[in-house]
């Protein structure tokens, strides 16, 4: 491929990432905002929140971008550009998803924690804040990661808008070329390696969420006594103290007999 068609993909691949990286902040604003509030004790609050979650978990990501994109126009009065309504769409859709990792994460923490919380007169805000979610966000971590990896590759569906993610430089660039494997192959490299960067970033995340409240992984502490070869000092000590319970014994039976001499 000459430099203009590698061009093409490289900036494809940057408008993958800045449409990775803003649906995710608005997934996961809108995952917090959802799955708390499906822990409220107001059950307004909770049914609200489990509508959100059960009508945008249970639609299509890329017919609801053609909703935004096509339809709500003519009631707003005003067009969204195709890659703010992808944004919008992708970060609407993994949110509703989102809210349930966070849900359960919340429900996950021990009802003891939270009535320690009680006890030290906090408001419910200050529980959540201080006690709950510091607890409940480690356990979060693993499954928004893989959350985090499929909406990456979700961002392929807004190339059908006419947005010039990967794919879409991808599909122009196979068109110029007429060479099909090799284009593909390097996209699917492209997005592991994204993929692979992200993963590791949350993992760095999640050593620290773990660190914050002492689960961090422990290190293993050798006894030197247990792997210390036996030397002269060792043969030693373990021939005196082989030889303590005879001479103890040989000690032993004089005193008794002279007590048994003694008797008569």
């Amino acid at each position: 491929m000459t430099a203009g068609l590698w061009e093409l993909l490289l900036e494809g691949a940057w408008v993958t990432v800045q449409l990775t990286l803003f649906s995710a902040a608005l997934a996961a604003a809108v995952a917090f905002t959802a799955g708390v509030a499906r822990t409220s004790r107001l059950w307004i609050v909770r049914f609200l929140s489990g509508v959100y979650v059960e009508v945008f978990r249970g639609t299509s990501a890329l017919v609801l971008m053609f909703w935004l994109f096509f339809v709500l126009p003519p009631f707003l009065g005003w067009q969204l550009v195709p890659m703010w309504a992808a944004t919008l769409a992708l970060g609407l859709s993994y949110g509703a998803y989102g809210a349930e990792i966070v849900r359960g994460a919340i429900a996950a923490v021990p009802a003891a924690q939270r009535e320690a919380g009680v006890a030290l007169s906090f408001t419910p805000w200050q529980r959540m804040r201080l006690i709950t979610l510091p607890q409940a966000v480690p356990g979060m971590l693993p499954p928004f990661n893989n959350l985090l990896i499929e909406l990456l590759k979700g961002t392929a569906l807004v190339s059908i808008m006419g947005v010039g993610d990967i794919a879409f430089g991808a599909q122009l660039v196979r068109l110029a070329t007429g060479e099909s494997t090799e284009v593909y192959s390097i996209v699917l490299a492209m997005y592991f390696v994204l993929a692979f960067v992200l993963t590791r970033g949350m993992r760095l995340l999640e050593r620290r969420a773990k660190a914050g409240i002492g689960q961090g992984p422990q290190k293993k502490v050798s006894d030197p006594a247990v792997h210390e070869p036996a030397g002269p000092a060792a043969a030693s000590l373990s021939g005196t103290a082989a030889s303590a319970p005879s001479a103890g014994g040989a000690a032993a039976a004089p005193s008794t007999g002279s007590v048994t001499g003694g008797a008569p």
